[in-house]
């Protein structure tokens, strides 16, 4: 074993929609955390792992950071606030256009509690002037972040710049997990996500909100998968408007 090996565990917190996800499956180059443009699709914490000859990087891809207002709130709070007890590194993701929001503000204000060292990534600059970049900037200096950095997630080409930056804040210590894991969630998990995503692409107002799935049967055979899951709503009248007149 590398005696100078580093690995440790990074929280990517912000509000809804910012590029946590993105960042997540970008640097990671494999897709685990689902995306749409609605908020609150990242209900649980997804764990994401990047291991290299010098370094093990346990990403924690946390649920949109929300003021708690019902009780599905109070569990993503939850997933936020324990991730971020155990971690080595916060990175904080904000949108340049929006930035700041008050619940950018609240959350800058709620990060400042953790002793943890802190980087803030001021994403989709692509979308903003030079000027509004350097006013978002400056705004964010006000803030006890280590380290600030401008960037356009989708557009980056690759984030080896972002994974130096990163292993630089993470203590000496062996892996955590086998070199081979990208996750320690299963094969399950990532079925009823991509079902998931499907419903929160595709249909609008209370049905992505109002749906969970679960899934029941999952088989890995020689040439297949076999997947049965269900889809679970809050009310009868919302099944005909997922699945359509007879099934249709």
């Amino acid at each position: 074993m590398n005696k100078n090996f580093k690995s440790g565990f990074v929280s990517i917190v912000g509000k809804p929609n910012v590029g946590k996800s993105t960042f997540l499956n970008k640097i990671l180059g494999e897709k685990l955390s689902i995306i749409s443009p609605k908020p609150q699709t990242t209900r649980q914490q997804v764990k994401g792992i990047l291991t290299d000859e010098e370094k093990q990087i346990v990403f924690l891809d946390t649920p949109g950071f929300v003021v708690a207002r019902y009780e599905l709130h109070e569990k993503m709070l939850e997933y936020i606030q324990n991730s971020l007890k155990d971690s080595d590194l916060i990175i904080f993701i904000t949108d340049a256009k929006k930035f700041p929001t008050d619940y950018d503000e609240q959350m800058c204000d709620w990060l400042t509690k953790f002793r943890t060292p802190k980087i803030a990534l001021l994403n989709k600059i692509d979308l903003v002037s030079k000027d509004v970049v350097n006013k978002k900037l400056a705004k964010l200096s006000e803030y006890q972040f280590d380290q600030i950095i401008p960037l356009s997630i989708i557009e980056s080409e690759n984030l080896k710049d972002i994974e130096s930056t990163i292993t630089k804040y993470l203590p000496y210590n062996p892996p955590y997990y086998h070199p081979d894991e990208v996750s320690d969630l299963p094969m399950r998990f990532f079925v009823q996500e991509i079902i998931r995503e499907q419903i929160f692409l595709n249909f609008r107002d209370e049905i992505p909100y109002a749906s969970t799935v679960v899934v029941e049967i999952y088989k890995d055979l020689p040439n297949k998968a076999v997947i049965a899951a269900n889809i679970w709503l809050e009310s009868k009248s919302q099944k005909p408007i997922l699945i359509g007149k007879d099934g249709a």
